[in-house]
């Protein structure tokens, strides 16, 4: 069965030399899944890996737009529809220059299996374009929200594809899209999107959902080695969304933040990004569309290292990049390492290379956690807020909390639940990969040969 994993793998790296990304996350999830594949012999005949790896569909469509002074700039909008398996499509839109059909397709490959690890009936899919909303203006985002709808909205709906924002698309975008899906289809269905205000369907507590969420999985991880989250340093990348909620779970709980990161550099706040002062101020960073992290060393007086990253910072407990994907490669890795980390808790999609990733997992003093089960909160609120909007209902943020807290508990109790049951022992990395594939999986054979 081994030899089964490995003949895909290559066929993949052939196939798809050119997607970069691509590939490296199959290698990634393939490449630690061989001993479920042993038990599962009937995944080869079923040829599962292979139509894994191979969207349902993929949507390609060009998006025009006017800026302020009426000229014309054209981009390319995507989706790619990786896996319905178990339930509607669901997955984040990206808006960024670096947006690529790898990059999408990577990106949508993880969501199948993240989406599967929550628990909740939703199949996986990613979108986005290569438009930078950073330095336009309002009405240029609403003009290119509106022209990318045009290109999606025949592919999306409440029980075929409920896209959510990722970067580059936050409350304001997502306001703009579902708008936009309002007019030309004629309908209110307010599960067509997620990720929208409370006003017109939004969930509660859905912008804190991702940083809470791998909060509360570091939790778990914690537990499990009997020590206390109180006191602990954290070293965090970007400053996004998903780092602002780190940081405020952290902080409630009696841990800090100590760097943040951007394309500029990063900032080393000794006391911590744990005042409420400090974190709505991370805010104020993300709308003013400067990118630059070094805002916050200016206001607040802190280091600033222009052109770092983060990892080589030694009076940290604890590792979260937060920010994009390959953040962290082999000569980074290195110095985590020698820097004595116990946790590596991944958050952003991929923040690592394979070659630093195997690196990591071979330290016997270190613990990896994955980013497809870490960040798993957002697309898990995300999908309660279908479920609200189906419902016609408005859960109140607590409500929404406690069921966010038990969705990261179960992720990471199947994730270490699949690990020791393929004998790889407290291997969260592994843990999550095979829980997530072998759900898909036993799906896919269940529904017959169609998908």
């Amino acid at each position: 069965m081994s030899n089964y994993v490995d003949r895909v793998i290559a066929e993949v790296k052939e196939k798809y030399a050119t997607e970069p990304e691509f590939v490296q996350t199959v290698e990634e999830v393939y490449s630690s899944i061989k001993p479920l594949v042993e038990i599962h012999p009937e995944y080869e005949e079923n040829a599962i890996l292979e139509r894994m790896v191979i969207p349902e569909r993929v949507v390609m469509f060009r998006v025009p737009w006017e800026d302020d002074k009426g000229v014309l700039h054209v981009n390319t909008g995507y989706r790619v529809q990786f896996s319905s398996a178990i339930g509607p499509y669901k997955g984040g839109l990206r808006f960024a220059p670096s947006v690529n059909m790898s990059v999408i397709k990577f990106l949508g490959f993880e969501q199948v299996f993240k989406d599967a690890l929550s628990t909740l009936p939703i199949g996986g899919a990613k979108g986005g374009s290569d438009f930078d909303p950073n330095g336009k203006s309002d009405k240029e985002v609403q003009r290119f929200c509106a022209s990318f709808m045009q290109g999606l909205w025949r592919f999306i709906g409440p029980d075929v594809d409920c896209p959510a924002g990722d970067l580059g698309v936050g409350g304001r975008e997502i306001g703009y899209l579902f708008g936009a899906w309002r007019r030309l289809t004629g309908s209110y269905a307010n599960g067509a999107l997620s990720g929208k205000d409370p006003l017109f369907g939004g969930s509660a507590f859905r912008p804190e959902a991702t940083g809470f969420g791998a909060v509360y999985y570091l939790q778990e991880v914690l537990k499990h080695e009997n020590d206390p989250i109180e006191g602990k340093r954290v070293a965090v990348a970007g400053f996004g969304n998903v780092s602002w909620g780190v940081c405020k779970k952290l902080a409630e709980l009696g841990a800090k933040a100590v760097t943040l990161s951007g394309p500029d550099g990063y900032i080393y706040d000794p006391d911590g990004v744990c005042t409420e002062e400090k974190i709505n101020y991370m805010l104020e960073m993300r709308a003013s569309g400067r990118n630059k992290v070094q805002d916050y060393a200016d206001k607040f007086g802190v280091q600033f290292f222009p052109g770092q990253k983060p990892w080589g910072c030694k009076d940290v407990d604890i590792i979260m990049p937060c920010a994009t994907q390959n953040d962290v490669n082999m000569d980074e890795a290195k110095k985590i390492v020698a820097n004595g980390i116990k946790y590596y808790i991944e958050v952003a999609n991929m923040p690592t290379t394979n070659e630093a990733l195997r690196f990591l997992m071979e330290q016997k003093n270190m613990i990896v956690a994955p980013s497809k089960a870490v960040n798993c909160g957002g697309v898990s609120v995300s999908a309660l807020e279908m479920s609200q909007n189906s419902e016609r209902l408005f859960w109140d943020g607590e409500e929404v909390d406690k069921w966010l807290h038990k969705i990261m508990k179960n992720i990471y109790d199947s994730s270490v639940a699949a690990a020791e049951r393929c004998g790889l022992g407290y291997n969260l990395v592994a843990g999550a990969n095979i829980a997530g594939v072998e759900k898909v999986a036993n799906a896919m054979i269940k529904q017959g040969r169609a998908f």
